[in-house]
C-alpha cells in the first residue's frame, strides 16, 4: 500500500512515495485463508488511517488497487470496496485495473504517471489477491435444457478460454510457462547468458 504525493519540479511533477504499509504474505489455505478479500484489501488503508488519523482523507484523488482474479468477494471494483470499508469517505474514487501478475505495480505506474501528468496530486496505490478465496465458477448453459455442466478453478490460469487464442498462442497458465521456459532454455540459452542475472549471494 504505497500513498503518494508530488513535488512539481518544471513542467512535469514528480511522484514521491510517502509511506507503505502491507499485510503478512500468507499461504494457500493459510491464516488469512479464513478473510474476505475485500476484508484483507481493506486492512491496510485502516492501518494507513489510524497511522494517519489528522489527515485529510478526503484529500485523495484516488485509490488505485491492481487485482488479478475478480471472481470471487474481489469483483465488483474491489478498491472501491475496499476505501470503503476502511471507512474513507465515499467521495474519494476508487478504480481497479488488472494486469495480472503485475497488477499491483501497474497500480502504482497508474498513479505515478497521473501525478506527472497533473491530473492528481495525492493518492493511494495497492494491491490484493487471496488464491485460498477464489471461487470455482460455472457458466450458463449454451443452449435450453442443456444437461452440460462446466465447471472452473479460478485459483490459477484461464478459465472460459477462447478455443480461438488456444489455438493462435496456447492458455498456459504462469507456472506451465515457468516450466515451459525453463524446458526450452535447457538447450537454446547456454549458462553464460544465464550468469549476469543471478545474483551475486545466490
Amino acid at each position: 500500500m504505497l500513498p503518494f504525493g508530488k513535488q512539481d519540479y518544471g513542467d512535469m511533477a514528480n511522484a514521491f512515495i510517502c509511506e507503505g504499509v502491507r499485510t503478512p504474505i500468507g499461504r494457500y489455505g493459510g491464516a488469512l485463508a479464513h478473510v474476505r478479500t475485500d476484508d484483507l484489501a481493506a486492512h491496510p488503508l485502516k492501518a494507513l488511517r489510524a497511522k494517519f488519523a489528522k489527515a485529510d482523507w478526503e484529500a485523495i484523488d484516488e485509490v488505485v488497487y491492481g487485482c488479478t482474479n475478480q471472481a470471487g468477494e474481489d469483483n465488483r471494483n474491489v478498491a472501491r470496496m475496499a476505501l470503503l470499508l476502511a471507512g474513507i469517505s465515499q467521495s474519494v474514487p476508487g478504480v481497479t485495473v488488472n494486469r495480472l501478475c503485475a497488477s499491483g505495480m501497474e497500480a502504482v505506474a497508474s498513479v505515478a504517471r497521473g501525478i506527472a501528468a497533473d491530473e492528481i496530486s495525492l493518492a493511494i496505490a495497492g494491491g490484493v489477491e487471496s488464491m485460498s478465496r477464489a471461487p470455482l465458477v460455472m457458466p450458463k448453459a449454451a443452449s435450453a435444457f442443456s444437461r452440460n455442466a462446466e465447471i472452473y478453478d479460478t485459483t490459477l490460469g484461464w478459465r472460459f478460454a477462447n478455443p480461438v487464442m488456444q489455438k493462435m498462442y496456447g492458455t498456459a497458465s504462469m507456472g506451465e510457462t515457468a516450466e515451459n521456459v525453463a524446458e526450452n532454455t535447457k538447450s537454446n540459452v547456454p549458462r553464460k547468458t544465464h550468469s549476469p542475472f543471478v545474483p551475486s549471494n545466490a
